[in-house]
């Protein structure tokens, strides 16, 4: 899952990007608004962690952009006790939830897990679930009826975004915009050798799934 973070505050918004990458998250850090916007722009991202309170553009400016050219993607405001009204007015401009500096790192992760929480039968705040085969976020790895396999980061991030895309073919352009950024040089290849190793352990623990490959296009989990 790919997040954006949006905030000026150069040593709270490295801790989060860190925090987040610990927690199994891919995230891009930009330190002011007119980045921010034009990276939200790129509707690559599952989640967006916004503070208001920005150089050269705020975070309602951001807002009000993004939900005019009709990207829906999820928007965590981040306000200061003392901002009501922008609280009022980001959750008006179509804010999915805001958090208060200081912050609890839990309570954060909790609210990304709640505002990203649209696709893939959840079984509980870290798994998703495709036709059995469960996808832990805590142990990083899949599994199926009792039998478990650990996953490599890129191979959870790629299994996440085919996970809870079931039956739709997710092309490589995508994948690696999501996985290694919008101006990763990274090639098609790279992909093609995670894709492979993600198969072998999909048939170690005998799941009835497979990845399958859309000739020139993508990949698809069946």
């Amino acid at each position: 899952m790919k997040l954006l973070v949006v905030e000026d505050e150069i040593q709270l918004a490295d801790a989060l990007s860190e925090i987040l990458k610990r927690n199994m998250y891919t995230v891009d850090t930009v330190y002011d608004g007119v980045d921010g916007l034009d990276n939200a722009l790129t509707g690559i991202y599952d989640g967006i962690i916004l503070d208001i309170m920005l150089p050269r553009m705020n975070g309602i400016e951001i807002l009000r952009n993004i939900r005019k050219e009709k990207i829906n993607t999820p928007v965590l405001l981040l306000t200061a006790r003392s901002e009501i009204e922008d609280k009022i007015n980001g959750l008006d401009c179509g804010a999915d939830d805001y958090l208060t500096k200081p912050f609890v790192t839990g309570e954060m992760l909790a609210r990304i897990r709640a505002m990203t929480r649209r696709k893939g039968e959840i079984l509980d705040n870290n798994k998703l679930e495709f036709n059995g085969l469960e996808l832990n976020k805590n142990t990083c790895s899949i599994i199926y009826a009792g039998n478990d396999v650990k996953l490599s980061l890129k191979e959870y991030q790629i299994m996440e975004m085919l996970i809870a895309n079931p039956h739709h073919i997710l092309p490589k352009e995508r994948i690696i915009e999501k996985i290694w950024g919008y101006e990763s040089d990274v090639e098609y290849n790279n992909i093609e050798v995670y894709i492979s190793f993600l198969r072998k352990k999909i048939t170690v623990i005998s799941a009835p799934v497979q990845i399958k490959t859309a000739r020139g296009i993508g990949y698809s989990l069946e």
